[in-house]
This record gives C-alpha cells, structure tokens and sequence, in this order.
C-alpha cells in the first residue's frame, strides 16, 4: 500500500507494488467495509430469522414491526444488498493498487463515492422506517423483541460506516493524483524542437589576425 516518500494516484501506490494482506486490513476504509458487512449480515439475518412471526388469527407470518411486512422487506433488501456491495468493493479495494491506468482508478471512486452515500441514505430511511413501526407495535410475549432492537440499532450502525465510506472516498477523489509522473503512459512535454533564438554578443573569429580585422572595419564603415 501507500508508503511514505512514494508517489500515489488516488489514495494508492503506484502499480507494480507487493500486496500487503496485513497492512491491507488495517486500513480505516477496509475495517469501515468489514464492519458493513457485519452489520448487513447482522439484520438481515434478524429480520429473516426472528422478524416474521405466526398469530393465531392469520395464514400467514406478518413482521414484527407493526405487523407491516413492507418494513421487514425493505430492511432485508437493503441489507442483502449492502452486503453485495461491500464484497465488491472489498476485492476492489484489494486489486486498486494494481490499476496502471489512472482514468480507471477515478472511476472507482467515483462509484464508491456515490454508493456509499446511496448506502447511508438507505440504512437513515431503514432505520428511521424500523423505529417508528416499533413504537407503533403492540408487544406481545411472542414478538422476539430483542431481534427487533438489534436490527433497528445496527441499522443506525451502519448509516455510520456507511458515511464514513462516502467520506473517505470523497477524501480520495479530491487527493486525485499525488504528482504528474504518478500517471503511468503520461509523459512530460517535450522540449520545443525550434527553441528561441537568443541574441548573443559579435565576437571575431578565432585565429583572426589584426590587420584582418582593421580591414573588416573600414570596409563596414559607412562613408558619407
């Protein structure tokens, strides 16, 4: 990864470095990526788990949350969903110091940059969906409402983590190109090939003698 005194593009050393798994892991932006991976696993597992459950004057299961499946829906979407996501940009993440082309390597954060802030925008709207329904709930001994805590309070988790990608990338995308030569096929311009002439002082020729150049005098002196 990024060394002190290397020449970067985009938040990354040039290509052609070693991988570092180590150092690779302890990055803010991978543990950011980890952490919203957990947390999409951690509710979307809750909601498919513990988040339907059975009364006795319905066919069907309905959501714990105010018995409004369009929030059990939602919060498992979103959460499958992120959890693709961060798998994406984790390998990504991974292959980006190995990107030569630095048009490719802004592309990349460009697109983090707009999913991560889709991403926290979705999980605000989950979150902010989940809690209303659940002060909305009557709380029966069959709701498991500890499953439910849990996935409106790693909803808002992950609206941080998620926010933190976006800034992140935000940082990276305005770092932009640590030099002109960490461009890898660009090259500095070239030298003109006519370059200016500048004026330079007469100097006699060499090996002239001083008869020779009292002769070139009178002559080049203009006679009225």
């Amino acid at each position: 990864m990024e060394t002190g005194g290397a020449r970067s593009a985009y938040g990354a050393s040039l290509a052609g470095g070693n991988f570092d798994f180590v150092a690779f892991l302890k990055q803010p932006q991978t543990i950011a990526r980890l952490l919203s991976w957990l947390f999409a696993i951690v509710v979307f597992g809750c909601i498919t788990g513990e988040g339907f459950v059975n009364q006795l004057h319905a066919s069907e299961p309905v959501c714990v949350f105010n018995r409004n499946n369009d929030a059990c829906h939602y919060a498992v979407g979103v959460g499958m969903l992120a959890f693709l996501v961060c798998v994406a940009f984790l390998v990504l993440d991974a292959y980006f110091p190995h990107i030569s082309n630095a048009k490719e390597r802004r592309h990349i954060v460009i697109a983090d940059l707009v999913l991560s802030g889709v991403w926290a925008g979705l999980w605000f709207v989950c979150f902010c969906f989940l809690a209303n329904q659940w002060a909305r709930t009557i709380k029966p001994d069959i709701v498991p409402q500890d499953s439910a805590r849990a996935t409106i309070a790693f909803s808002f988790f992950s609206i941080l983590t998620w926010g933190f990608q976006a800034l992140s990338a935000l940082r990276r995308f305005h770092k932009g190109l640590g030099d002109a030569e960490s461009v890898p096929g660009q090259t500095p311009p070239l030298p003109s090939a006519y370059p200016t002439a500048r004026p330079e002082s007469f100097q006699p020729a060499p090996f002239t003698s001083d008869h020779e150049r009292q002769t070139e005098t009178e002559y080049s002196t203009p006679v009225f």
